[in-house]
């Protein structure tokens, strides 16, 4: 009787071993999504309040424009001023511009005119001694910058009558292109300081307050994922190789006697934790490996947070 008592309590022992290597543990979860602040802004309105559902693209929060929206007002003034220098390389000089250089022209030819008279009557006056040689120097001088005065007003005029290069075109086109692009950068700023919805959620908290600055990239609104959870649970290693993405699963809330029917939907290659002492011989049972399994509709009420029990096949 003794010896039947015993190995009743092997057996006994031995299938609750095997029962907790077919089981997996873990706790109940909705996918969850972090709204990050854009910029560092304060906090202007808040549209929802935590708890609430909400739709794709519905609003969540406002954060103060008034720097955004003048940025973009200078950055569209800036287009305005690109787009009125390129029309005026493309349209060229204009008459006015020409006549005006060819009059500068004239005027510089006539003082050249004027210069030269003036040095030559200086050299035939400079034998009798009637002028210095210094005045026939500085004659000489102005008359070689007369020259050099009509050389100019005629390669200006010739700029003009040849019209605006190619290469300046080119270069007030790219301009043109920065500025806009500097502006649409701008305007999409500008549409992200209103806070949306992602995708169809429930608000799970609202770190930040009306009046709050929050730093760039800091979560504005975290959001639970509308629709079934899933449950987030370690398999054990005797049980890893049994298990594979798309496999149904059964999962128990503790504590209650339903059962939720699920899919499979990842599970780790790599233990989730992996002590020195758990990688060869019978401590490798130690092992597990996160995986996730995703419920069906008829959970999609259940709270987050629960623990539950895993067991998979059909």
């Amino acid at each position: 009787m003794r010896l039947l008592l015993i190995v009743s309590s092997l057996v006994l022992a031995l299938a609750g071993c095997g029962d907790d290597a077919a089981r997996a543990l873990g706790t109940l979860e909705f996918d969850r999504m972090a709204v990050p602040a854009p910029v560092a802004e304060k906090i202007i309105a808040i549209d929802v309040k935590e708890g609430q559902t909400v739709r794709a693209g519905q609003v969540l929060l406002q954060l103060d424009p008034d720097y955004t929206q003048a940025q973009l007002a200078a950055l569209q003034a800036q287009v305005k001023q690109n787009q009125a220098r390129l029309d005026e390389l493309r349209n060229g000089p204009r008459s006015e511009e020409i006549a005006a250089a060819r009059a500068n022209l004239a005027a510089a030819q006539a003082r050249a005119v004027n210069a030269r008279s003036t040095y030559a009557r200086a050299e035939r006056l400079a034998p009798s001694q009637a002028v210095s040689v210094q005045d026939v120097e500085s004659a000489r001088a102005a008359a070689d910058s007369a020259d050099a005065q009509v050389r100019s007003a005629g390669q200006a005029l010739l700029e003009l009558e040849h019209g605006t290069r190619i290469e300046q075109i080119v270069q007030g086109q790219r301009a043109l292109e920065n500025a806009r692009a500097q502006a649409a950068a701008a305007q999409v700023a500008l549409g992200k300081l209103t806070v949306t919805a992602p995708r169809d959620a429930r608000v799970d908290s609202l770190p930040y307050k009306l009046g709050d600055q929050a730093p760039i990239g800091a979560p504005l609104a975290v959001l639970l994922a509308d629709g079934a959870p899933y449950a987030r649970v370690y398999v054990p290693e005797p049980l890893r190789p049994q298990v594979r993405v798309g496999d149904p699963a059964r999962v128990r809330i503790e504590g209650q006697a339903k059962t939720y029917a699920g899919t499979v939907r990842m599970i780790r290659s790599s233990p989730a934790f992996t002590p020195y002492y758990a990688l060869t011989g019978q401590d490798a049972v130690r092992l597990s490996y996160l995986a996730e399994i995703q419920l069906n509709q008829d959970a999609r009420d259940l709270p987050a947070g629960l623990p539950v029990t895993a067991e998979f096949g059909p």
